[in-house]
């Protein structure tokens, strides 16, 4: 029965040495890119791992249910942290690529209008699926009352479930990291975009007008690739399901963020030094 019983602790702590080698490895791509890559290499990469943070940061809020939520017994979208964490990142990064023109700041808010519209849209309709569909209220299993209306829950959920449907601190939740997924996605975009751009014409000995569709399918093949390794990596460190910046799993962001700046520096370098080298 101990082993029916166990309760998994799989990512609950954090490990001290493991994130210090984490920024070690951090900083020495960085010296590499300072060597290799100054100047534009060196700021596209920097604007990379930000973009890369902001994504892994991001997912935390996303509230994800998995199958269970599928069933009605656990809050969130019935899908995995990593799809739906790309499904709202790269709606805003498609949005923040057509602002790409009038500039960074734009594009990058644009980009977080467009990843948060779809979060909202996708959460609004997953509690009308819920409350109509499968008649029963959104109601959270992890806190007592919600922390932002105080409305309690647990006159609301259902016995021997976690909770179901999309309370109000989660639906904000979602569309936080739907914001902060769209706009990270459309930075390491418009970062790579000015970067190829500016190089490619000297590589190829043609001119810019030539050069813009190659440019702008690279920096979106790239920027792509980057929002599904930090996606991934999220979802590994949430192991599961989560209810968005109430439920206990996300106080593990720091982990998180640590892993995801050194998986975008290493992935950005690499699109950096590709350019440059």
């Amino acid at each position: 029965m101990t082993a029916v019983a166990a309760k998994p602790a799989a990512g609950s702590a954090m490990n001290p040495m493991a994130m210090g080698v984490g920024v070690i490895l951090l900083l020495i791509i960085l010296a590499i890119a300072y060597e290799l890559a100054p100047g534009i290499g060196l700021m596209a990469l920097i604007g990379i791992i930000i973009g890369g943070v902001l994504i892994g940061f991001g997912v935390h809020f996303v509230p994800v249910g998995g199958a269970p939520a599928a069933m009605g017994q656990a809050p969130g979208i019935a899908t995995g942290v990593a799809m739906l964490a790309a499904g709202a990142g790269l709606a805003g990064l498609f949005g923040g690529a057509w602002a790409a023109g009038e500039g960074t700041l734009v594009a990058v808010v644009t980009g977080g209008v467009g990843g948060g519209l779809m979060m909202a849209i996708t959460c609004m309709m997953v509690n009308f699926v819920y409350v109509f569909g499968m008649g029963i209220p959104a109601a959270s299993g992890k806190v007592a009352k919600d922390p932002i209306t105080g409305d309690t829950q647990a006159e609301y959920k259902s016995q021997g479930t976690e909770g179901h449907g999309l309370p109000f601190v989660s639906f904000v939740g979602g569309v936080t990291g739907g914001i902060l997924g769209g706009a990270g996605g459309t930075l390491i975009y418009i970062m790579l975009l000015n970067l190829y751009t500016a190089n490619l014409p000297g590589i190829m000995q043609v001119t810019a007008a030539q050069v813009a569709p190659i440019a702008v399918s690279m920096a979106g093949i790239f920027a792509v690739g980057l929002f599904l390794v930090n996606a991934v990596l999220t979802a590994y460190n949430i192991t599961g399901t989560i209810e968005g910046p109430h439920d206990p799993k996300f106080k593990r962001w720091p982990r998180a963020i640590v892993a995801s700046a050194v998986a975008s520096a290493l992935c950005g370098l690499i699109a950096v030094l590709i350019v440059v080298v």
